[in-house]
């Protein structure tokens, strides 16, 4: 049953829910919640369709919010409201209502919402498209215990996963991380039949997806790894690559229907990962009301922080690494830095030796040898002993060499 209402009220709106009601038979309230969707004229049809099938298993009173853009200025000074009432059939196992707003009441759609909705019933508010940046801070968003937002539909979805998570509020969510349900499951119970040590992990999917940047952000928060985005040509996310302690697993799902997980020492397994609709996206949302902590971990975990390791990984390797590779005294400009390197490194442990070096490096600096000594020296080290000896005396001319300094500093500050 459809009833068609032009310039109308909310009261005259639940009057006609009651009417509807009672003329197929079903006067009592049976629904669980209330779901309010924020679309355009575009996509109100896909959006309602998909809220339609949603309601066999969560029936629900559906408030459809479209705000008209008025064409004149002087439209836009003229408030005015359009419903159409859906009662039985026509609105799955619910009730629909499809609002039209024109003019000054655009700005204030929570007005026109309010009054509708169930008494003692939870609210979710679900926007297809152009989702506010803050869903909390948005005045619908703030009648709901939940918000549903669609990243996949903006312009710059990994940007966009950026900025939520700067605004996140217990009780938002998103169905790109909703679609990736399935592949968490399949790979946490992976891990749970063999055990390893996770080191490193690749997720492989399609450009410009954020589903593919939220799995690999909730694998980097929860294994503590270095997780790699690589790109591929889709459907969707096409792979998870992890590296274990006893080989790799993968999860690979080429075709966007049919997967299939390989663990090291076990037969490939074939794995049903197709591609969900809507309808059932939205379906799994309203299953849970409570907020989602898993999801706001993974979303404060940081897009900026994938392709890159940990960084106490970073800092293991900066401590195995040497202070500085050793390299061979061809001039005498390398020689006087090799033996300020050498004295550096060897005043810790043997201070007389760092000071003898020191001093004959300063002796060398100021004589202007153009010629290194003869004999070979080993790579890194000073040429001290029998070559130093060998080495020609000043001339008289010469100003007197400098006296040794204290093995802490370098010939520059000796100077």
């Amino acid at each position: 049953m459809k009833t068609d209402l032009t310039d109308t009220t909310a009261s005259k709106i639940n009057k006609a829910l009651v009417k509807g009601r009672r003329a197929i038979g079903t006067p009592a309230v049976g629904m669980v919640l209330t779901l309010v969707i924020v679309t355009d004229e575009e996509n109100a049809y896909d959006a309602l369709k998909a809220a339609n099938d949603a309601s066999r298993e969560h029936p629900s009173r559906t408030l459809v919010v479209i705000k008209r853009v008025s064409r004149s200025p002087r439209d836009r000074t003229q408030s005015r409201l359009d419903a159409e009432v859906r009662v039985g059939a026509d609105a799955g196992t619910g009730e629909t209502v499809i609002l039209r707003l024109y003019g000054e009441i655009v700005d204030h759609a929570q007005s026109v919402v309010l009054p509708l909705l169930l008494p003692d019933a939870p609210v979710v508010v679900w926007w297809p498209v152009d989702a506010p940046l803050d869903p909390a801070g948005d005045p619908l968003g703030a009648l709901a215990q939940r918000r549903v937002t669609d990243t996949y539909s903006s312009e710059q979805p990994v940007r966009e996963l950026t900025e939520r998570a700067g605004t996140y509020t217990p009780g938002d969510t998103d169905l790109s991380w909703t679609r990736i349900t399935p592949w968490r499951s399949m790979l946490a119970a992976a891990l749970d039949q063999v055990s390893v040590e996770v080191k490193a992990v690749e997720v492989e999917g399609e450009e410009f997806n954020p589903s593919c940047e939220l799995l690999a952000m909730w694998l980097a928060d929860r294994l503590d790894v270095p997780v790699r985005r690589s790109l591929s040509s889709g459907p969707g996310l096409t792979a998870v690559r992890m590296e274990t302690s006893n080989g790799p697993i993968t999860l690979d799902r080429a075709d966007g229907s049919l997967a299939t997980l390989s663990i090291d020492g076990q037969p490939d397994r074939a794995v049903a990962l197709k591609r969900r609709d809507t309808a059932e996206l939205i379906a799994e949302e309203l299953r849970r009301l409570d907020p989602d902590d898993t999801y706001a971990s993974a979303l404060r975990f940081g897009v900026h922080r994938l392709n890159v390791s940990n960084g106490s990984a970073d800092a293991a390797v900066r401590q195995e690494q040497p202070v500085a590779p050793p390299v061979e005294a061809s001039s005498d400009v390398e020689a006087s830095s090799d033996v300020e390197a050498s004295s550096d490194v060897k005043a810790s442990s043997d201070v007389k030796a760092a000071a003898d070096v020191k001093a004959d490096s300063d002796v060398k600096a100021d004589s202007d040898v153009e010629a290194a000594p003869e004999g070979p020296s080993a790579k890194g080290e000073p040429v001290v002993g029998k070559a130093a000896a060998e080495a020609p005396a000043p001339e008289a001319a010469e100003p007197p060499a400098l006296k040794p300094v204290p093995s802490g500093l370098t010939g520059k500050a000796a100077k």
